[in-house]
Formats: structure tokens, C-alpha cells, sequence
């Protein structure tokens, strides 16, 4: 058995015990432990952390430690100059946020962020969700797919298998939205309104007529312009709730998401869209 020191940096102290939070702290190591198994043992995610130094050199998660080293953990950062320093390689690292050259993320929920996924989807991030999914297959979709796995589960986050995460603090989820948005830098990747809230498939504009009969009155009177999901043929218009939605997009992107962006896809999501095969209020 060795003894290492361990510092953990900024928001990764929320994971440790107070006592342990902000200060360098020496603990004892299992035989031939690895830099992964001990920043795990002390209570972080291996997904938490974007840069680990041993002994004040880059390192990876693969390394054994050895009597006296010294290790410093460190989150995503912003403003932090890395220059000649290594992040954690692809597979074993936090996840980022994206360059604007890049593909928007894809993300998969776990089983108690139905909330934020909506949210998610209605700002035009691809999410899957179901309040079915059991860890095993939240973990086979993410590799899958190159998903970022959602979630308030530490121990689903520790899983080798799961290269790319994010622990969400925040409990209610428009606070998981905003912390999340800031994160992770989503703004320039949003398309608002261009999935639908059930399916987390895209909406395709609609003209009024053809779904006429779907509408309740005072939207047949009130709004011209429409979109449906193909799936589940619910449809879409710009109400109450859409103004609603626009207003935390305006407040977690600190107003970076133009209005136009809207158009993308007319007739955001209203909380009274409606089944156009039944004709009637969605739950």
C-alpha cells in the first residue's frame, strides 16, 4: 500500500467530503491502484475530470500511483492555460463543449431527467429518454452512439463503459438546464423548436388546412403557421408556453440564441399541442 496527496479543483470539491473540499489531503492507496480507481474511490466521476497532473505532469487515468505522489484533478475549464499539457484522451475524459465547427452533442437521460429532457429537446438537442431505461442500456446507447450520459447517479457516471458525462447539481430542471447550458457552451449548437417534446424526432412545417380539423378553436382563430412530428402526429404552434420557453432560452444563453433561430422550425412547441389523427388536448 502507498500514500498519495490528492487536490481536487473548483467544482469537483462538491463530490468530497467537506473536510477534504479546497486542501490537499493525504490518503492511503490499494496495491497497484491507478490514478481512475482512487479519484473514484475519494467520490468523483472519472467523466468529472478534464485534466489530472501527477507530480506536476500531465497524466492519464491509466497510471499507478506510487508512494508520495502528488495529484492534482481538475474540471472543464475555461480560461486556464494548458499549453503543453495533455486532457484526459477521448474515452476517459468529461464531456466539453463543443466547438462551433462541430456537430451538436447528443445526449441520453437517465430515468429521473425526464424534465430536462424535454427542456433539451425543445431547445434542439437531440435527447433520448424513458423513465424505463435501466443503467445497462443508458451505458449501451451512449457507446453506441457517442451520447453524453445525463444523470445524478455517481455510480452510473464511474462505469468504465462511459466515456463521456455530466452530474448534474441542480435537482429541478430548468436549473439542470441553465447548469447545463453553461457547462457545456450549448447556445451556438440550439435550434429551438425543431423536435418534438414526445419523440425527439424532427418537425416538419404543416399547412393550416390539413390539420384544421386537430385544432382547437381559439388557435384555428389565433395561429397560421404549424409543424407536426411525423411519428406521433402531434401538432405544434407558437402559444403561451412557446413564449415561455423563449424566455429561459434568452435567460441560460444570455440572450445568444436569436429569435430567428426560431424559424427554423414555425410553430414551437405549446403545451396544448394536439394528436392530429385524435383531435384532442395532448396530456
Amino acid at each position: 500500500m502507498v500514500t498519495a496527496t490528492f487536490r481536487f479543483y473548483d467544482e469537483l470539491n462538491g463530490f468530497l467530503p467537506r473536510a477534504r473540499r479546497g486542501r490537499e489531503f493525504a490518503t492511503p492507496c490499494a496495491r497497484a491502484a491507478t490514478v481512475k480507481h482512487m479519484i473514484e474511490a475519494l467520490g468523483v466521476p472519472h467523466t468529472e475530470a478534464a485534466l489530472v497532473l501527477v507530480n506536476g505532469e500531465s497524466s492519464g487515468f491509466g497510471r499507478p500511483l506510487e508512494e508520495g505522489d502528488r495529484v492534482a484533478v481538475y474540471p472543464r475549464f475555461e480560461t486556464l492555460d494548458v499549453t503543453g499539457l495533455s486532457r484526459l484522451p477521448q474515452g476517459s475524459q468529461t464531456a466539453q463543449a463543443p466547438q462551433a465547427s462541430r456537430i451538436a452533442p447528443r445526449f441520453v437521460a437517465d430515468a429521473h431527467l425526464g424534465g430536462l429532457a424535454r427542456l433539451l429537446r425543445m431547445a434542439g438537442f437531440d435527447t433520448l429518454y424513458d423513465n424505463a431505461y435501466r443503467d445497462d442500456e443508458i451505458v449501451a446507447i451512449a457507446a453506441a452512439e457517442d451520447r453524453i450520459v445525463l444523470t445524478r447517479d455517481r455510480e452510473l457516471l464511474k462505469r468504465r463503459a462511459v466515456s463521456r458525462g455530466c452530474y448534474l447539481h441542480a435537482i429541478k430542471p430548468e436549473a439542470q438546464f441553465r447548469e447545463l447550458f453553461e457547462r457545456l457552451g450549448l447556445a451556438p449548437g440550439a435550434q429551438p423548436f425543431s423536435l418534438c417534446l414526445h419523440c425527439n424526432l424532427a418537425l416538419r412545417a404543416v399547412d393550416k388546412a390539413l390539420v384544421l380539423d386537430a385544432l382547437p378553436p381559439s388557435v384555428r382563430e389565433l395561429h397560421e403557421e404549424f409543424t407536426t412530428c411525423e411519428a406521433c402526429r402531434r401538432v405544434y404552434w407558437k402559444g403561451s408556453h412557446h413564449k415561455r420557453m423563449r424566455a429561459l432560452l434568452d435567460t441560460v444563453s444570455g440572450g445568444a440564441i436569436p429569435a430567428a433561430h426560431d424559424e427554423a422550425a414555425p410553430g414551437g412547441p405549446e403545451t396544448g399541442a394536439v394528436h392530429g389523427a385524435q383531435g384532442g388536448p395532448e396530456a
